[in-house]
């Protein structure tokens, strides 16, 4: 272990030195392994409802059974009939490496026909992991920013949601949640955009910080580093290591189009082939109209006709065409689609034709 503290004290003396221009740090660009947070759930009653409550028969059958909690048994035909009681799912995120006595912040919905959940309180409530085990109590009164109101006239007005509230730390972790931080012989830094040159550079300045052999590669998203065993000194490690600057990979060409709000976000790598684009618009307008013939009153076995007239109008824009030569780049690009002067639509339709016809060079993706 001497050794690990011997290369930690050299390693913060090499940090200083190391370039910082156009990186980022290890922590703003990876997840340690084991090290994240864990969701819980619960079914629970608000009580405390200015009559905004419910009176559905799961909202009855758990009244019930939290009044016989305390020993309260009510009569089998008896159906308690309460409009301040609310049935609601509270789920909270534990952090990690949160322990009990800790409290967290919870988030209570109702999951019935309440009107409101102003101005309750949440009875004790247990909070269940995905393993069914409980890992924190809550329990306090809401604070719901929504309201609602309702005319004898049956006018509704609602503002927000008031059907849903917080509980700023109402609840207490009663379980900590075992993590894998402290066991084995390696960390494991996992990448949040995964690539094979990132995950290679973040392994280099590793080694050259610490020593070679250090950290390894295990693919285009995990690094796998080793580390002392004692706790205390993979703490001291971990914090040495978020700190080095890594410089990430460029991020694949691609052209980011949402087709419901017309943005379009087109990425520095994107360039084009050899292409020419034209565009142009070709309106057909077709208007029917009717006539009434009618005969001449003279005339022998005349007839009132009805007859149909057609008119057609054919209406061609201007079609401009734009040639582009090898390496275009973004800025290129982006000043042939302003001249064109079309909208979102025409847009998208010109870029999916440049991928079609091969003449993009980058990824497509449509949201």
């Amino acid at each position: 272990m001497t050794m690990f503290r011997s290369i930690a004290m050299f390693a913060l003396l090499m940090l200083s030195a190391l370039p910082v221009a156009q990186a980022e740090r290890i922590k703003d660009i990876t997840k340690v392994q084991g090290v994240r947070d864990n969701q819980i759930v619960g079914y629970g009653l608000v009580v405390g409802l200015p009559g905004t409550g419910e009176q559905t028969k799961y909202t009855a059958q758990s009244f019930r059974t939290m009044l016989s909690n305390f020993g309260i048994t009510l009569d089998s035909g008896t159906s308690p009939k309460v409009k301040n009681v609310a049935a609601v799912a509270v789920h909270a995120t534990m952090p990690a490496f949160v322990k009990p006595g800790q409290t967290l912040d919870v988030t209570v919905s109702s999951v019935g026909s309440a009107e409101s959940l102003r101005g309750g309180t949440l009875l004790q409530t247990f909070l269940k992991g995905v393993d069914g085990k409980v890992y924190a109590i809550a329990q306090g009164n809401l604070s719901v920013s929504g309201f609602s109101a309702t005319g004898l006239d049956g006018s509704n007005v609602v503002q927000d949601t008031p059907t849903a509230g917080r509980i700023p730390s109402g609840a207490i972790v009663e379980r900590a949640i075992e993590s894998p931080f402290s066991q084995g012989d390696h960390l494991t830094f996992n990448l949040d955009q995964p690539d094979f040159t990132t995950a290679m550079r973040v392994s280099e300045a590793i080694n050259e910080l610490v020593g070679p052999r250090t950290a390894m590669p295990l693919d285009a998203a995990s690094i796998k580093v080793l580390a002392p065993r004692d706790v205390s000194q993979r703490v001291a490690f971990l914090s040495l290591l978020e700190e080095v600057q890594v410089e990430p990979a460029d991020v694949t060409a691609r052209v980011v189009v949402n087709a419901r709000t017309g943005t379009i976000v087109i990425g520095k790598n994107v360039t084009l082939l050899p292409a020419a684009i034209t565009h142009g618009g070709l309106t057909v307008t077709i208007a029917e109209t009717q006539q009434v013939s009618q005969a001449n009153p003279f005339a022998q076995g005349g007839e009132t006709v009805v007859t149909n007239q057609s008119v057609i109008d054919v209406n061609e824009e201007d079609a401009r065409m734009f040639k582009f030569d090898p390496g275009t780049s973004l800025d290129d690009l982006v000043r042939a689609i302003n001249a064109i002067g079309v909208g979102p639509s025409d847009v998208l339709a010109i870029l999916e034709a440049l991928k079609e016809a091969g003449a993009l060079r980058g990824d497509l993706i449509i949201i």
